[in-house]
């Protein structure tokens, strides 16, 4: 008798979870499925974002190579993440009255952790943070941040480029944002600021140091290489066009020479990033 109690309460066990995974997976897609359809046409119609495509499938990737970890831990679901749930459920609400599409996105990613909690439990959950937080990549950096980081942004690649090229014996004066040469002006627009260049930096970084790092402090000085790197390569670009305005007389500003020069400029980005992973991976053996 013992034994048929224990098996019937494993099969009705198995049943509530297989009740409460159906309806994480509906509430999920009842509420969530405007905020899906706004990020996918934020990725569609926009430059700066369109590599959000790529973050879900990563993220999976990335769960999918946790399987043994997640198969040794037992899942043992915790009510705190039912609370985190419903909390993300009213987070989405009360932003969707106010009209703020950044916390919607938010919510939902809120949501998912709630639900590995309940489903799943914390040791689970641990095991799987770093595939859930990378999520948040998907979400565009609202506008307000952006107009208020790039105006600095555009003043110190300016500044820096401008000094490069007084020291390399180029004459050039700069006010603001506009670059004056002998042979022309041109203003290093928003698209020069750096921060696109940042974005990018910090999702492969993430990868990079998911991939190759065991250490969360190295992986976190990996993310943090990501802005000095992305900022220094964008001062280069910027001074390799004012250099080849005033010696060779090439424009490089636009057209397919600018397409060339951004695609080699982050090409030195990314070799440069992969090196300083190659060099914190050193550190771990």
């Amino acid at each position: 008798m013992p034994f048929v109690k224990q098996l019937l309460s494993t099969e009705r066990n198995v049943q509530l979870q297989y009740l409460f995974w159906a309806v994480f997976g509906v509430a999920f897609a009842c509420a969530y499925f405007p905020v899906i359809t706004n990020l996918v046409h934020a990725w569609s119609y926009s430059d700066d974002y369109s590599y959000g495509f790529i973050i879900a499938p990563v993220a999976a990737y990335m769960l999918w190579q946790k399987r043994e970890v997640f198969l040794e831990k037992q899942a043992i679901g915790s009510w705190s993440g039912l609370l985190l749930a419903i909390g993300a459920l009213f987070l989405y609400a009360v932003s969707k009255i106010g009209e703020m599409q950044t916390i919607a996105s938010l919510s939902m990613i809120v949501f998912l952790w709630g639900a590995v909690i309940f489903l799943f439990g914390y040791g689970v959950f641990r095991a799987c943070f770093l595939p859930l937080v990378f999520l948040a990549f998907m979400i565009p950096v609202p506008a307000q941040i952006i107009a208020r980081l790039t105006i600095p942004l555009q003043l110190l690649v300016t500044k820096a480029s401008v000094g490069l090229a007084s020291f390399s014996g180029i004459p050039i004066f700069h006010d603001g944002n506009i670059i004056q040469l002998p042979q022309g002006t041109f203003q290093v627009v928003q698209a020069c600021s750096g921060l696109r260049s940042i974005m990018t930096m910090l999702t492969l970084g993430t990868v990079l140091a998911y991939f190759t790092l065991r250490s969360n402090i190295l992986r976190g000085a990996l993310l943090l290489l990501a802005i000095p790197i992305a900022l220094a390569v964008n001062i280069l670009r910027v001074f390799v066009l004012i250099s080849a305005l005033y010696f060779l007389s090439i424009d490089l500003s636009e057209g397919t020479l600018h397409t060339c020069l951004g695609l080699a400029m982050f090409g030195i980005a990314l070799g440069l990033f992969l090196a300083a992973g190659k060099g914190l991976a050193l550190c771990e053996r």
